[in-house]
């Protein structure tokens, strides 16, 4: 499937809604609290129950995904998070506002471990793929930023989750029209991937998990919580939250390309050898900004950012590489409920790590995650790179 083909296309599209629907409360959360007269700290954890659906619902979208099909997922994926955020903005109470966007996690749910195992697998030049699919849901967080805050600004923050909704069902439903049938669903298809050693499956899988929590723990503390950093470290720069929200956008979208490079290094080069000097970068680039202000801080966001960004593939990569397509969506799901599961609590803790300590005491945690995600790294075994293994591959079949 080429990455131009309307299919491809949407389903990339749908990885950019996918986490612009996670963030943008994270962005309007400043005005939501106004509205219902309590402060962005003590509303941050009403979202906690999105992303923890976020996680759990994987586990039942990958299994429909292998066994009912994935291109009806895809489709329930569009339309059902669009109805979702629409609800999210007919929320009169907090406990309304909490049950919605609980529901809309849910529907979130659907897109990793059903559009990702959907992109790749067809996909030649494997990582490039992928780090053009992340690089999507990356931009898609930059829209957020952006899209949001000018939406509060001018609309209200209702509005914020009315328009991508209408967009979301909207490409729900010509996703329905171009997408091709499946003939049958992967579950029942002959194998691609010749069998790898079970005990080298468990051992990657293992890694894969543990690192895949702290990568989503850093991601879900800084994608939550960089709005309400910028505001408070870059005053000297931009006060207005739509133009914190433009500069956001920037970091953003600059941190994104990480993604393509990644994506290329691991076609090339053997998963470890990149994925390594990624994550020993982390710890220190993180402890760097604990004290930044105005444009010091605006770089060592971006620093942070490209290492947060840049880690996103290599999960990807590692299922692909070591499990056969019939079980992707599984796979995906089972290391997802496991990780987005546990960084659920990020969001929930973020309110009150910052109201204790501020955002240095959060910066100092994630420097301590960015050093166990390296010493994580180090127990993956050496692999050869991704076009070799595809060509070994497809000469044993």
């Amino acid at each position: 499937m080429s990455n131009l083909s309307p299919t491809m296309l949407l389903l990339n599209l749908g990885h950019a809604l996918d986490h612009l629907f996670l963030l943008i409360f994270a962005t309007a959360v400043g005005a939501i609290a106004a509205e219902f007269g309590m402060g962005w700290t003590d509303l941050m954890p009403y979202t906690a129950g999105a992303f923890l659906l976020f996680g759990l619902g994987s586990l039942p979208a990958g299994w429909l995904g292998d066994h009912w099909g994935r291109r009806k997922m895809m489709v329930v994926f569009f339309v059902g998070i669009g109805a979702a955020s629409i609800l999210v903005a007919h929320a009169r109470s907090p406990v309304e506002l909490a049950a919605a966007l609980t529901l809309l996690g849910a529907f979130a749910a659907i897109y990793h471990p059903v559009g990702i195992a959907m992109v790749v697998q067809n996909a030649k030049g494997v990582g490039f793929t992928i780090g053009v699919n992340g690089l999507a849901g990356n931009l898609g967080i930059a829209l957020a930023a952006v899209l949001t805050g000018f939406l509060v600004k001018e609309f209200g923050w209702r509005a914020a989750f009315v328009v991508p909704g209408v967009l979301s069902i909207a490409c729900g439903l010509l996703f329905q029209f171009v997408a091709e049938r499946e003939s049958e669903a992967p579950a029942k298809r002959a194998p691609k991937l010749v069998e790898v050693p079970r005990g080298l499956v468990a051992r990657v899988f293992l890694v894969m998990t543990a690192t895949a929590i702290c990568s989503s723990l850093a991601f879900n503390f800084t994608t939550n919580g960089n709005t309400a950093l910028f505001l408070e470290r870059i005053g000297g720069i931009a006060a207005d939250p739509a133009a914190v929200g433009a500069v956001l956008a920037v970091v953003y979208a600059i941190a994104s390309l990480a993604q393509l490079v990644v994506g290329k290094l691991i076609d090339r080069f053997a998963i470890r050898s990149v994925y390594l000097p990624i994550a020993l970068l982390q710890a220190p680039v993180f402890y760097l900004a604990v004290d930044a202000q105005d444009w010091a801080m605006v770089a060592s966001a971006t620093l942070f950012m490209i290492l947060v960004f840049g880690q996103i593939p290599f999960a990807d990569a590692l299922v692909t590489r070591y499990f056969d397509d019939r079980m992707r969506s599984r796979v995906y799901a089972t290391r997802l409920t496991i990780s987005f599961g546990a960084s659920s609590a990020a969001v929930a803790l973020l309110g009150p790590i910052a109201k204790a300590g501020g955002f240095a005491s959060m910066l100092e945690l994630l420097a301590l995650i960015g050093a166990a995600t390296a010493l994580l790294v180090f127990a993956l075994p050496k692999d050869r790179p991704a076009k070799a293994v595809a060509a070994a591959q497809a000469a044993s079949i």
